[in-house]
């Protein structure tokens, strides 16, 4: 069942003629005003059921031609003893493509423990993921077929604040983790001033669901970006069966 918007907030018909990138699912190259949040930190809170369920950091740092995102999320609290959550991701992706180029996932979700490595080998046009589950040592390999570029669970969230996000765009691009190549619908719904503990901001709403694959129409993520040519993210929110979990922008560390 599709999702209704965020409470509180209308969101915006998509009105005749819109810009957009057509039907074809693809990854475009960042603009040349967009600037790459490097060397900083963007610590946030997370809030699930009304309870503070953990905090997520996420870094960008420039290597030669490509960039590395190092991401983490730990849950804290009564979210905690629910369920725990203590994940590490690295990304690194080509800068001047957006095209993924490695992932390294590193999960403890509840009773499950994973190392997970996934390189995108774009001569071959596969996605190469090798997985070992380190409560049994049971290893996993399989190779899915990608298209010539896709963006990760990672680095997807600073793809999608590099485009345009025109009013009532909407935006179709491949995200690959692993599995079969999904394509997330990215529709642009307004702007909106968002308050947080690391300041007040004026913000672009995008709303994002999966258009292909076992996850298709089976929830909405929202997105604030900072209204501005850093694009920071500064709200998500997820709501799907499960609940909702929202998280904030709590800090910027690192140089200005």
């Amino acid at each position: 069942m599709a999702q209704s918007a965020p409470r509180g907030v209308n969101a915006a018909a998509p009105a005749p003629n819109v810009p957009s990138m057509g039907s074809a699912s693809r990854i475009e190259s960042p603009a040349p005003n967009y600037r790459f949040p490097d060397d900083k930190t963007l610590v946030y809170d997370a809030e699930w059921r009304l309870w503070n369920a953990g905090t997520a950091t996420i870094t960008m740092t420039p290597e030669g031609a490509s960039r590395r995102i190092n991401g983490a999320a730990i849950s804290i609290g009564f979210a905690a003893l629910l369920y725990t959550v203590q994940d590490r991701f690295e990304s690194h992706f080509d800068s001047h493509t957006f095209c993924s180029e490695h992932l390294y996932k590193h999960t403890e979700e509840g009773t499950h423990k994973r190392d997970t490595n996934i390189l995108y080998d774009y001569r071959q046009r596969k996605a190469v993921l090798d997985e070992k589950n380190l409560k049994t040592s049971e290893p996993k390999h399989q190779m899915e077929d990608i298209p010539g570029c896709v963006t990760d669970v990672l680095s997807g969230i600073f793809y999608l604040g590099s485009l345009p996000l025109l009013p009532n765009s909407v935006y179709l691009f491949p995200l690959n983790d692993g599995g079969k190549t999904v394509d997330v619908k990215a529709t642009v719904e307004g702007k909106e001033q968002v308050k947080t503990l690391a300041g007040t901001f004026n913000t672009i709403r995008v709303r994002t669901e999966a258009e292909s694959g076992p996850v298709k129409k089976r929830g909405s993520i929202w997105l604030w970006y900072s209204d501005d040519a850093s694009r920071i993210p500064v709200q998500m929110r997820a709501r799907a069966f499960w609940g909702t979990l929202n998280v904030k922008l709590n800090r910027v560390e690192g140089k200005k």
